[in-house]
């Protein structure tokens, strides 16, 4: 009852302060322009992601700071709790100013690097995983980089496919409600607790995001996501065995391949990674003719089958997770070669298909949508 309780408050905070941040985005010329590489036509303000932001805050702080739900967690001390907060804060500044004066991408990056090796400082890592034998492999030194990696990744994961409305806070939003039924269950309290909190500013936020949008969450909503998605995957499954460290990547499935395919795609092309380009998921399925509402509802089944998945896998013998693994693997290949997300002209698997069935698949069409 108690987490109904603050799952309203946050939800009520970000529905009822995000047309005024709407306000304040434009007042301040916090605005998205229209350009080649982006799919919506008109001036949008963004920054929006400062309403989730405030309404995941307010009542943690309050629930934190009074113990209002009485929880006590072993492995979320005050220090790690200390250093949440300030990384957080630093990642919500840089959003902010990257929304206002659109930084460069390595000023970004020296943002998250201060705030993830706060967070790493104050004891949150991935220190080690059980093997099936029952034994464990201590990462060492090799903790530090990893959770580095793993926190800056998801961090700008999300961000990379925050390109239509109502994507990046639907597609987190059932990442949130994953990690929260898994917390739950597995008796992580604290972390389902704060997965839960966020999910609901995020779902505020979204009545105002979907298509079609009246403004978008910014840098300041996806990196902060982004950036609590992957220190509650730390958290939730620090210590885990072999087969469960896949979890947090298959709840994060959409984000973590997009990006992968997004690295491949500018190294094939020999382009710089860092250098956006408009052959992401979404602009795949926009290019094969799906609508813009069409496009995010696709990619939230799949972010659905993922968590789904992510799920079982909790449950599952360690020969039925690799299993399900490999056959995820292999949909999710065919899946991408279909809709060209590498942009490639040859497209292996496709060839297979079509000399298989004997009909050739439709290639990519030009498309018009508007954000």
């Amino acid at each position: 009852m108690i987490y109904g309780v603050f799952f309203v408050i946050a939800f009520g905070i970000s529905f009822l302060i995000t047309p005024q941040i709407k306000k304040l985005a434009i007042a301040i010329g916090a605005v998205d322009q229209p350009e080649q590489r982006k799919v919506h036509s008109k001036v949008m303000p963004r920054m929006g992601g400062l309403a989730i932001c405030l309404a995941f805050f307010i009542p943690l702080i309050m629930v934190l700071k009074f113990n209002i739900l009485h929880i006590s967690s072993p492995i979320f001390t005050e220090q790690q709790i200390i250093g949440f907060l300030i990384g957080g804060a630093i990642i919500i500044l840089v959003g902010l100013i990257d929304d206002k004066y659109q930084i460069s991408a390595k000023y970004k990056f020296l943002g998250q690097l201060i705030a993830a090796s706060i967070v790493i400082y104050s004891g949150i890592q991935v220190q080690f995983i059980t093997l099936p034998d029952q034994g464990v492999f201590e990462f060492g030194w090799l903790s530090i980089p990893i959770t580095l990696l793993w926190i800056i990744g998801i961090t700008n994961a999300l961000n990379l496919i925050d390109g239509l409305d109502g994507l990046a806070a639907g597609v987190a939003s059932i990442a949130l409600a994953t990690i929260s039924i898994i917390g739950f269950a597995m008796g992580n309290v604290i972390v389902a607790f704060m997965a839960l909190l966020l999910l609901a500013s995020t779902l505020g936020f979204l009545v105002h995001n979907f298509y079609p949008a009246k403004i978008f969450m910014g840098d300041t909503g996806a990196l902060f996501l982004g950036y609590n998605l992957a220190i509650f995957s730390i958290l939730g499954f620090k210590h885990v065995t072999l087969i469960s460290f896949i979890i947090p990547i298959l709840i994060l499935g959409v984000p973590i391949a997009d990006t992968l395919f997004a690295i491949v795609r500018r190294f094939l092309s020999k382009q710089a990674i860092s250098e956006p380009d408009k052959h992401h998921l979404h602009h795949c399925l926009l290019k094969m003719g799906c609508s813009h509402r069409q496009t995010v509802l696709i990619i939230y089944t799949i972010s659905m089958f993922f968590s789904a998945t992510a799920i079982i896998f909790t449950q599952a013998e360690a020969w039925m997770a690799l299993t399900i693994l490999g056959l995820l693997f292999i949909v999710f290949a065919i899946g991408a070669d279909v809709i060209n997300i590498l942009n490639r002209r040859e497209r292996f698997i496709v060839r297979f298909i079509e000399d298989s069935i004997g009909k050739q698949i439709p290639e990519k069409q030009n498309y018009k949508a508007n954000r």
